[in-house]
């Protein structure tokens, strides 16, 4: 099963919010992952399949092995929905 970190600056409410809209939209497409919410700090030495959050704080997380997805809008189901579609 593949693992989702979201990602925000504190790791409280914005990356807990995200993923609750992650865990909805896997829900939508039939598909499953184990979703969790850190902070940029904690998310630098944690391991997961794919890394999730703005632009802003994933950019940092970008290490040329990570697979990254930048959302413009993290309230967006159908954004998360279409960036996540190939992904797992």
């Amino acid at each position: 099963m593949k693992k989702i970190m979201v990602v925000c600056g504190n790791g409280l409410g914005s990356s807990f919010i995200m993923e609750m809209n992650v865990k909805k939209a896997l829900t939508e497409m039939g598909k499953s992952a184990e979703v969790d919410h850190t902070d940029l700090t904690s998310a630098k030495s944690a391991q997961a399949d794919i890394f999730i959050g703005a632009a802003d704080i994933v950019a940092q997380l970008d290490d040329g092995t990570r697979t990254i997805v930048t959302l413009e809008n993290m309230m967006s189901i159908p954004e998360i929905t279409s960036k996540l579609e190939s992904l797992v």
